[in-house]
C-alpha cells in the first residue's frame, strides 16, 4: 500500500493508480472541470489517465471559478 495526500487528507491506495483512478475514487465532482496538482505542479488533463502517481504524492483538485456581475432590477 501507498500514502497520498489527497486534498490535505492520507490516503491509502494500491499502486499503480493514475490521477484518473484518484478522481474516481473521490468521487470529485464535475470531474471534466476539475484542475489537478500533483506536488504543487498542474497535470495537464490529457494525462490524467496515464500519470502515475507515487508513495507520498500531494494531489490537489482545484476549481477556477469565473466572476462576473450580478444587476437586480425592480
Amino acid at each position: 500500500m501507498a500514502k497520498l495526500i489527497v486534498n490535505g487528507e492520507a490516503q491509502e491506495v494500491q499502486l499503480p493508480v493514475t490521477v484518473a483512478d484518484v478522481i474516481r475514487e473521490n468521487n470529485v465532482a464535475q470531474p471534466e472541470m476539475v484542475s489537478v496538482q500533483v506536488n504543487e505542479e498542474f497535470v495537464d488533463r490529457e494525462e490524467f489517465a496515464t500519470f502515475q502517481l507515487n508513495d507520498g504524492d500531494e494531489i490537489d483538485f482545484l476549481y477556477f471559478m469565473g466572476g462576473g456581475a450580478f444587476h437586480f432590477q425592480k
